[in-house]
């Protein structure tokens, strides 16, 4: 027996793996995935659109296979290593033809124009209005009114551009232990 069979449990049936087995398997499995991943360049781990997150469901799946004995180990990571290389390839078209990339991964909604909300668009996009709000608290804007654009981004992320026109607010500080004076510019 080997070192490959004994660590791994290389040639035996999925119900033949100890526990150890699979944790030296998930251990390979995230050493290669990784250094595949890496490779590749991916992003899909920050920012994800669906299309990205469909890669890393499949990459999970084929993993997991690995790890529990179900499916080989180095076919496995050919497997990945194929999926990791589509997905490059088919972001580097979607780059270069935006009608490609689009299609492939979609794109951003406007739900808010010079302070007015699409409803419209809000429905279409499955959000509420207390998503919107939300969305709005989380970039510091308490009312649509004070919004130019608000855009539903194709990674489900509210990207807001704040009017410019809006009221001014300052705050000074007196004196330590004095209370803070609020001034309103128009």
């Amino acid at each position: 027996m080997d070192l490959a069979e004994l660590l791994l449990g290389i040639g035996r049936e999925a119900q033949a793996l100890s526990a150890g087995q699979m944790a030296c398997r998930a251990v390979v499995l995230y050493v290669a995935t990784l250094a595949i991943v890496r490779i590749g360049k991916k992003r899909f781990l920050s920012r994800a659109s669906a299309f990205d997150v469909i890669v890393g469901i499949v990459i999970g799946s084929i993993a997991s296979r690995a790890i529990t004995g179900n499916a080989p180990i180095l076919p496995s990571l050919a497997a990945i290593a194929a999926v990791v290389a589509l997905h490059w390839l088919v972001s580097a078209v979607a780059v270069r033809w935006h009608g490609f990339g689009h299609l492939i991964k979609g794109g951003d909604e406007i739900l808010i124009r010079e302070g007015v909300v699409d409803e419209h668009m809000l429905r279409a996009a499955h959000m509420t209005d207390r998503d919107l709000s939300e969305a709005l608290r989380e970039e510091g804007v308490a009312d649509p009114a004070g919004v130019k654009q608000a855009h539903l981004e194709r990674n489900g992320k509210v990207s807001v551009i704040k009017s410019e026109g809006g009221a001014k607010v300052v705050d000074i500080v007196v004196a330590p232990g004095v209370q803070t004076v609020r001034i309103e510019i128009d």
